[in-house]
């Protein structure tokens, strides 16, 4: 019995009455994500980011050479405010991780460009973050998370 099966016997209890399959399956959600959120936190804090810091200079990586975008392009492959994204931008350029560049295809708007620093930063970060992932998805077994990562993905296209 986990933590959520307490809470769906006492709601049985209280109000038989109510369907709690979809708060079993809710509660586990919010609660899985709180505790992956804490373990990838740590690893990442270990290479002096955060995770919502990784999330702007993977972005940029995973993007190639030479690793720039838009702010409206990385507003679009995340899932923030403009002004949180705005925010993110000032506070890695701060930190030297990224550049305003001007952009050679259109001088009236920037592109956000990862500088040397910010590349060492994210490159050795992916690596940690990739193995604990792997680390956190151990219990499973291929068939079990290729079984998962469908039923997941099903879930999420209903929202996106």
């Amino acid at each position: 019995m986990d933590h959520v099966d307490k809470i769906l016997v006492q709601w049985r209890t209280e109000r038989p009455d109510l369907d709690t399959e979809a708060m079993g399956i809710m509660g586990r959600l919010k609660r899985l994500s709180t505790h992956l959120a804490r373990e990838v936190e740590q690893v990442l804090q270990q290479h002096g980011l955060s995770s919502s810091s990784f999330d702007v200079l993977a972005t940029l990586r995973r993007s190639g050479t030479p690793y720039r975008l838009s702010p409206g392009d990385l507003l679009s492959m995340t899932m923030v405010s403009s002004g949180t994204m705005t925010n993110r931008i000032d506070q890695l350029e701060k930190a030297g991780l990224v550049e305003r560049v001007v952009n050679p295809d259109d001088r009236r708007s920037v592109l956000i460009a990862l500088t040397g620093a910010g590349l060492a930063a994210v490159e050795g970060a992916a690596g940690a973050h990739v193995a604990n992932q792997q680390r956190l998805t151990q219990g499973f077994s291929a068939e079990e998370k290729a079984q998962l990562d469908a039923l997941l993905r099903k879930f999420l296209a209903t929202f996106e």
